[in-house]
């Protein structure tokens, strides 16, 4: 036990850090997009870079880890995040080039990948040696990350602050993991047996992953789009979409710090549906409340209906400690499709119907995703007493 209390300390830290550098990039789109003057498709398009690095380095994460460690893959994740973040800050903002802001992105997106698989990974294996459901917390405190670096991006937003210095702050957090990852749990062996690329032969783990890319879409939607929804939907300043892009991660992050009381008592099936049907809900709120607080409250909703899909379908991807690296990379990677297929699409619909009315895709894809919930169910020893 006295291993894995530093163990989990630091994979919190490494979550942290990891929503940090997240929530700066993306408090920095309506730069992005007036710096490159692009309109919502072709932005949708730009941003597709990033999740393009991600799909294409995620099914090698698995394997990484099995090689050497999850401590290692963390660390060259983030010097690649430490990398890619100024590239795109110059290429919008000081070159003015498409290619070298989707360079940027590009290398961003496959380092925060295989980051996400690793801390994750290494989360799975805390909570296996606690034997407490413990993953929303740790997805909490990324929460937290993006709750600080979007609050960071209000102020930089708000004073003037040029991109490429407040992104170079966010690489310099980035490099922060080369320490921190010293205080992981010792490497386990590779597990003999299946190979890691049978996980995709495994209905099991490709219904969590399918489940996990419902989630990621409801929570990846916001990222990408909360804020210039916003700004184009309710001809708001810039300030005050970035500060509703802050309200949803804040009410994200609170969702992750209750959630695992809640899924102890409740149980992951029954949770998971509630949370899809607030996100609905708060989705309808905010793209037809006519008024600024049912706006708000349905900011506030959807952040708490986003909050636990992705962390539970990263648990239940794990719940095996053996195949915990290969199925995690398999689910990661399907719900990463989200992100690679949700901003082209909602820029393209966002160019035809409006930024704002777009996220009404998002609320229906919630309507089947709440039949998918149920092959995250916890395994027998969630029910045992920690």
């Amino acid at each position: 036990m006295t291993d894995v209390l530093p163990a989990r300390n630091a994979v919190a830290v490494v979550f942290v850090l990891n929503g940090f550098c997240f929530a700066s990039l993306f408090s920095r789109v309506p730069d992005i997009r007036s710096g490159l003057d692009l309109g919502n498709s072709a932005l949708g398009l730009l941003l597709l870079a990033g999740a393009a690095g991600s799909v294409l380095a995620l099914p090698a994460a698995g394997a990484l880890i099995r090689r050497s460690s999850a401590a290692a893959v963390v660390r060259a994740g983030g010097l690649a995040v430490a990398l890619g973040l100024p590239v795109a800050a110059a290429g919008a903002s000081v070159a003015g080039s498409v290619g070298l802001t989707a360079v940027g992105l590009f290398v961003y997106g496959a380092g925060t990948g295989v980051w996400d698989v690793a801390m994750n990974v290494e989360g799975a294996a805390v909570e296996q040696r606690l034997g407490r459901a413990i993953m929303p917390r740790f997805h909490a405190a990324f929460s937290l990350g993006t709750v600080t670096g979007a609050g960071v991006g209000v102020l930089m937003t708000a004073v003037g602050v040029p991109m490429v210095g407040h992104l170079v702050l966010a690489a310099a957090a980035a490099l922060l993991v080369l320490g921190t990852t010293r205080a992981f749990l010792p490497a386990a062996p590779e597990a003999h047996g299946a190979p890691a690329a049978s996980a995709w032969l495994e209905p099991r783990t490709l219904a969590v992953g399918l489940m996990v890319l419902a989630f990621a879409l409801t929570e990846g939607s916001a990222n990408d789009w909360l804020a210039l929804a916003l700004i184009d939907g309710y001809d708001t300043p810039q300030w005050v979409g970035v500060a509703g892009f802050a309200a949803f991660v804040t009410a994200m992050t609170a969702g992750r710090m209750l959630g695992t009381s809640v899924l102890d008592r409740f149980g992951r099936v029954p949770v998971l549906r509630t949370t899809a049907l607030l996100a609905l809900a708060g989705l309808l709120l905010l793209v037809l409340g006519p008024h600024p607080v049912l706006v708000g409250l349905g900011v506030v909703l959807w952040g708490l209906g986003a909050s636990l899909g992705f962390p539970v379908g990263m648990s239940a991807a794990a719940d095996d400690p053996a195949r915990a690296a290969a199925r995690v990379s398999v689910v990661s990677t399907i719900g990463y499709v989200a992100f690679l297929a949700g901003p082209p699409v909602l820029g393209f619909v966002g160019d035809r119907v409006g930024t704002l009315e777009s996220l009404l895709v998002v609320a229906a894809l919630l309507v089947p995703a709440t039949l998918l919930v149920s092959v995250a169910r916890e395994p027998a020893w969630a029910d045992e007493p920690a």
